[in-house]
């Protein structure tokens, strides 16, 4: 999977050679439907050479254009290292793919600038989050986003209590079983060879503890939320372990080794929806007592050089909405058009793209979300 630096979006940004293509397509890992990926995106590159035959270019000056795309889909590695989806970027100077979390609509653009939107949410942090499935003899690490789940493979977290305790015997000495319905700590039934459950409740924070350990260098820069999947009474004593500062309280209850990973998926963003809505709500809310001081605006001739100069702390963007238009750098003037055409971008893309560079926030919202009207609203830095 390809992280996008600060670098690559201001190249992306940037404008280049001629014709700039545009490519997304959803990407499979495995099985069936991974056989389709290279013919998928065949078919995409043959309707990109379409569009700039239509455009203009001679057939030798679209074979030129074309070549280093045309060379991925018989590339074998490139196929092995594929996420949710690919994102491929392509002009007479430039040539970049990423494999990425985020299983895109099928789309091809051909234009003068590259279009982008579809990678916003991942500019904006994904809406990311992690289920962590525990039980005593497998643990599993799930990253989720609204629409995909995938399995992280872990490395340095022992793979069950067994492992992490260094005996052999241990699952002759303690075995845990679920009560009634109900979870609790009072579920957890001890047996064996006589072990307490406070040495029961020792061993395994020495599990988690390792666990956390093993976590904390792979979710350090994350900062989406953490759900615990695995049966009630583990709950609390992990929670003692954890370090994470982004653990959910509420967790998916249940042996995790009998619910697969589609079913855990869904569970988990029921827990998370309210707490990814609680930062829109928290930044609406902003907007809205902000209003009449002059620190907000829903004005895009206003807004668009504003994100450029750093001046917007939160933006909100209309979903699915387009605005074509040009913004002039050294005057600051914003033109706005009805239809795409030379020299002109989508400006609500600009404006996002520039507020997260920036350091602000963006939040895509249906219309009828927006806080106040228009296309954009912000709320101004100073």
């Amino acid at each position: 999977m390809n992280v996008l630096s600060q670098e690559e979006w201001k190249a992306l940004l940037a404008k280049h050679q001629g014709w700039c293509i545009s490519i997304f397509m959803p990407t499979f890992r495995t099985g069936a439907e991974s056989q389709q990926n290279q013919i998928r995106l065949r078919n995409l590159l043959r309707k990109a050479e379409e569009k700039l035959l239509a455009g203009g270019l001679r057939p030798q000056e679209i074979k030129t254009l074309m070549e280093p795309a045309q060379a991925l889909p018989g590339n074998v590695l490139f196929w092995r290292k594929q996420s949710d989806g690919l994102a491929l970027f392509l002009s007479a100077d430039f040539f970049r793919s990423f494999c990425l979390p985020e299983a895109f609509v099928e789309q091809i653009t051909v234009a003068d600038r590259f279009q982008i939107k579809p990678l916003l949410p991942l500019l904006g942090g994904d809406k990311r989050f992690h289920i962590l499935a525990l039980s005593q003899n497998e643990i599993r690490l799930l990253e989720g986003t609204v629409r995909n789940v995938r399995e992280i493979e872990l490395e340095s977290v022992p793979k069950n209590l067994e492992e992490a305790l260094g005996y052999d015997e241990l699952g002759k000495q303690i075995r845990f079983r679920s009560g009634a319905a109900g979870g609790g700590d009072r579920s957890a039934m001890v047996s064996g060879h006589g072990a307490e459950i406070d040495d029961t409740k020792e061993n395994l924070l020495k599990y988690f503890r390792l666990i956390d350990r093993g976590l904390r260098d792979l979710l350090r820069d994350e900062g989406g939320p953490l759900v615990l999947a695995g049966v009630e009474y583990l709950f609390p004593i992990y929670r003692e372990a954890n370090t994470y500062p982004r653990l959910i309280e509420e967790g998916i209850p249940g042996n995790p080794k009998g619910i697969s990973i589609d079913a855990l998926h869904r569970s988990a963003l029921k827990i998370v929806s309210p707490y990814f809505r609680k930062d829109e709500q928290d930044a609406v809310a902003q907007y809205r007592q902000s209003s009449g001081t002059g620190l907000t605006s829903a004005d895009l001739r206003e807004i668009v050089p504003a994100t450029v100069h750093g001046r917007v702390g939160t933006l909100f963007a209309a979903s699915d909405c387009r605005q074509w238009g040009s913004f002039n750098r050294e005057s600051g003037a914003v033109e706005c058009h009805r239809e795409m055409g030379p020299d002109r971008e989508d400006l609500l893309e600009l404006a996002a793209v520039q507020t997260i560079l920036n350091g602000g926030s963006v939040f895509l919202l249906p219309p009828e979300r927006m806080p106040d009207k228009g296309d954009l609203n912000a709320v101004f830095r100073y």
